[in-house]
């Protein structure tokens, strides 16, 4: 049997919140680990987890991770994270997004969704029919869409921080980088990184991926692809 409450107690999580639809098949955890600053706000992560344990582990580490994010970005809220488990390929669909919107919703404010991986603005935008506690939706209906574009440059640009500090130029021409996932920040990132004439090394779980950065970038190198 698993170890639910001592799990999540054991970094003092506030609330963790399992959710089920049956009509939609919807099976996901929000998991909310400090409120000391306000509500908290975290992305919803779409992913097929090898089980519930795999799943509750991720949406943990993820939400406590969320609450120093944000505290270090002088924001007024908490950290907090949910997961769907499933394959968003196959198993998203507008009644289990809008029956996940019913269950941010029922946290009255407690909780702020946002996209994360698996999920894009638009299914922001059928989740928030459901609830008001919704971000990162399209611009055609008030939000300010994908929010990958500026962690990607974000990325890049503490890159560019970090290499002035060692080498002296803020420069990454003529070096070797490794971008583990290119999905819809990691690709991205792979843009700006060519852009400056660094050497790029990718690796994804998802061959759709890395051969999406192929067919962008023909020079390029890959790695093995670690395992799910």
């Amino acid at each position: 049997m698993t170890d639910v409450f001592g799990q999540s107690h054991k970094d003092s999580h506030e609330q963790v919140v399992f959710c089920a639809d049956r009509q939609s098949g919807l099976r996901a955890i929000i998991a909310i680990y400090n409120t000391a600053l306000g509500p908290a706000l975290g992305g919803t992560r779409f992913y097929p987890y090898e089980s519930e344990q795999a799943a509750l582990a991720d949406v943990l580490n993820l939400s406590k991770g969320m609450a120093y994010k944000n505290a270090l970005a002088g924001l007024d809220l908490g950290g907090g994270k949910a997961v769907i488990i499933g394959d968003p390929t196959k198993d998203k669909n507008e009644a289990l997004l809008r029956a996940y919107g019913r269950f941010v919703e029922s946290l009255g404010g407690r909780y702020y969704t946002a996209c994360d991986v698996g999920t894009f603005s638009e299914d922001m935008d059928l989740v928030a029919r459901e609830s008001r506690y919704v971000t990162g939706r399209t611009p055609a209906h008030g939000g300010a869409g994908d929010s990958s574009i500026l962690t990607a440059f974000g990325v890049f640009q503490g890159m560019r921080a970090s290499a002035a500090h060692l080498y002296g130029t803020s420069s990454l021409s003529g070096k070797r980088v490794g971008v583990e996932g290119v999905g819809k920040v990691g690709h991205r990132l792979v843009d700006h990184l060519i852009d400056d004439g660094a050497e790029v090394v990718v690796c994804d779980v998802s061959p759709a991926a890395v051969e999406r950065v192929r067919q962008r970038h023909p020079r390029w190198r890959s790695s093995p692809t670690p395992e799910p």
